[in-house]
């Protein structure tokens, strides 16, 4: 690759190697700190949030999946671009019958009997490892996708936090 005799421009290969181009392009997002410093721009000014319902942390990325957190994606940097302050809060389910059956298979049960007799503190157990390893990977395939996001400070529906609220709105105790 060359410089343009402006130095601005780098000249491409006739036949581009997309995936090289990708990671140099989230590479430098990371070393010129490009997504910390919208946000530090935008702190402060009209707050806008995004509420959409968290994927279920049960397996890697899927292509469906990973269409609708682009999408995602993409208005929250138009409401950045428009000067809005963000949460970028990525958020995972952690509840619920996928994550469950995909253990269940895992684990080669096949009914409630069996799932009892394994133990449940051991299955709840076993789905709460799934649900981890799973929004590891879901984090992994969406940070390769150029998503941003305030990563680490994910949100879990399994968490205290969650139950508390949860509770507390439900008029439960």
């Amino acid at each position: 690759m060359t410089k343009d005799r402006d130095g601005v421009f780098t000249r491409l290969r006739a036949k581009p190697d997309h995936p090289v181009l990708e990671l140099e392009v989230l590479d430098r997002w990371d070393r010129d700190r490009t997504f910390q410093r919208l946000r530090e721009l935008n702190r402060g000014r009209p707050k806008w949030s995004f509420i959409d319902g968290p994927v279920t942390a049960n397996k890697i990325l899927p292509v469906h999946t990973a269409w609708g957190r682009t999408l995602k994606d993409v208005f929250q940097r138009y409401k950045a671009m428009r000067g809005f302050d963000q949460r970028y809060q990525n958020g995972f389910d952690c509840q619920g019958l996928w994550i469950e059956v995909g253990v269940e298979r895992e684990l080669g049960l096949n009914s409630k009997r069996e799932i009892e007799s394994y133990g449940l503190a051991e299955f709840a157990r076993r789905c709460r490892e799934k649900v981890i390893w799973s929004a590891g990977e879901l984090t992994r395939g969406e940070k390769r996708l150029g998503q941003w996001m305030d990563w680490g400070n994910d949100y879990y529906t399994f968490s205290d936090t969650n139950r508390t609220r949860t509770s507390n709105t439900s008029g439960g105790s």
